[in-house]
């Protein structure tokens, strides 16, 4: 298939140019798209996507507002071309089409996301508008960050089902010579070709541990089979993900596989998507799928930078990409601008970003969360710890040295001065005294002075953003204060997928 091209041309009575132009606000982002549609997304810039030869494609610009305007207002595909159909503004928007300009299935939409994917340059819809938007002095050296949950399109599911579903996915994926060979050990009966629970009384504990040892034993047991052996690359990774499922949720008890009273820092939660995890944005909301990070200029609102990772990463792993424009150097022509400035809530206050962030000379503005303290007691910032002397001074002026570790970090031990101390009641319950850890990178997290003589986290506000619970996310989602930056059928699964529905989403 060759790549089509937009018409330049629209007719004289039939454009809906004329019809739009005074009826559509200059700054809608339907003006805005048409005078600029042809800068931001020529069809040129898809060519790579298509053959030399062959039919010719929707133009590729059409398919790009359409996805731009369908992430905006966060419709599904078939939604999204009955909009382009039957809505003058989209037309307008691509262009300035005709009245009549032909539409396209739904499918259109499926393929061009695929192509990007496969593509050198899967973001390039995002790339694009970032490009144009610092080309018109819109994107400075400030930046926002921010992140929300993205909810997962599949069930989590239990122990049992894991283990069934990962066995059942090693069937399918081995050859017919080896799929009888691997059923040839499985002991426990179970055909493994149905997704319905074995039928057993679910209230008898006795019932449900034998289902489970058997189960794992059924497991164990086509792992061992394979052990050593080279096998093609789908039935290897349907048996790695089986090893991790028997091996995150079970332990052995007396020569019986039991379900392990414990949660994997890991754990797969669906074999559908393996790459799904339990995350919290708080310490009572939880979720289960991925997490979706932005950096954002915060004077013009654009976004620049997109990253979604899943859902049981910390908020601030990704944000040296996030900033990766902003923390390099700048260019000699660009060397007389301020230097770089990031915002964020506590959440972005690690010890080893802050670093990160101090050596590229960038001013932060992030909040540090207080020390505590359970019942009560002095926290660690009623301490004095001298980083240079090598020691820590307790409320009771004792001193204590500081035994360092390898990782640059270390600890101070109180033991014995802790015994006969008069404030030992309000420091600690600790029969060796108390312990002041200290981590590698102790200076940088200390509690910080935020200047709230400018906007910032201090005051919850930066230039036009208000941030807290999904305060820049929903922007992403056309205004829309939800979690999920999806539309209204969530048909993506895998962190590939996500990766690149979440630039869509920003562009």
């Amino acid at each position: 298939m060759a790549v089509g091209r937009t018409p330049m041309q629209p007719g004289l009575l039939s454009s809906t140019v004329g019809f739009c132009e005074g009826r559509l606000a200059p700054n809608s982002i339907y003006a805005v798209l048409h005078r600029e549609c042809r800068a931001l997304f020529p069809d040129e810039m898809f060519a790579d996507l298509f053959a030399e030869d062959g039919r010719r494609s929707v133009p590729p610009m059409i398919v790009a507002v359409v996805m731009v305007l369908q992430r905006l207002e966060g419709l599904s595909d078939r939604e999204a071309v009955e909009r382009f159909a039957f809505d003058v503004r989209w037309k307008y928007a691509a262009g300035g089409l005709d009245f009549d300009h032909p539409g396209f299935v739904h499918t259109v939409l499926v393929d061009m996301r695929a192509r990007l994917a496969a593509s050198a340059r899967p973001n390039r819809i995002f790339e694009r508008t970032v490009e144009v938007a610092a080309q018109a002095g819109l994107v400075g050296r400030r930046r926002v960050l921010d992140s929300a949950p993205i909810y997962d399109a599949v069930a989590t599911q239990d122990t049992i089902t894991l283990i069934r579903s990962a066995i059942r996915g090693l069937l399918r994926a081995a050859d017919h010579v080896l799929r009888a060979e691997l059923r040839a050990v499985i002991s426990s009966g179970d055909a493994y070709t149905s997704t319905d629970k074995p039928v057993i009384d679910w209230t008898d504990a006795a019932e449900r541990e034998a289902l489970i040892d058997s189960r794992a034993r059924d497991g164990f047991a086509l792992l061992t089979v394979l052990d050593g052996r080279a096998v093609p690359g789908d039935v290897g990774q349907a048996a790695r993900l089986l090893a991790t499922v028997l091996g995150q949720d079970l332990e052995q008890d007396g020569g019986v596989f039991k379900i392990a009273r414990k949660v994997a820092a890991d754990r797969v939660i669906s074999t559908v998507d393996p790459e799904a995890r339990h995350g919290h944005k708080t310490v009572r909301r939880s979720f289960d799928g991925y997490k979706g990070h932005v950096a954002e200029e915060p004077d013009s609102e654009v976004i620049t930078a997109t990253e979604v990772t899943a859902g049981n990463a910390g908020d601030a792993e990704p944000a040296a990409d996030l900033l990766a424009d902003v923390l390099q150097p700048p260019a000699a022509e660009q060397a007389d601008q301020a230097r770089a400035e990031v915002y964020g809530d506590a959440a972005y206050g690690t010890g080893p970003l802050l670093a990160e962030l101090d050596d590229a000379g960038a001013r932060v503005m992030v909040k540090v969360q207080a020390a505590n303290a359970p019942g009560g007691r002095f926290s660690k910032d009623a301490f004095t710890i001298d980083l240079e002397a090598g020691q820590v001074t307790c409320p009771n002026q004792v001193t204590a040295a500081i035994r360092p570790k390898s990782d640059g970090g270390g600890t101070a031990c109180f033991k014995t001065a802790c015994a006969a101390c008069p404030l030992a009641a309000q420091c600690t319950t600790a029969r060796n005294g108390r312990v002041i850890t200290i981590g590698p990178h102790e200076e940088g997290t200390c509690p910080r002075v935020v200047d709230t003589s400018e906007p910032g986290p201090a005051r919850g506000r930066v230039g036009g953003i208000f941030y807290g619970d999904e305060g820049l996310l929903a922007r992403v989602q056309g205004g829309r204060c939800r979690a999920v930056p999806v539309g209204p059928e969530p048909h993506l699964r895998g962190h590939r997928q996500r990766s690149g529905d979440q630039p869509r989403d920003a562009a």
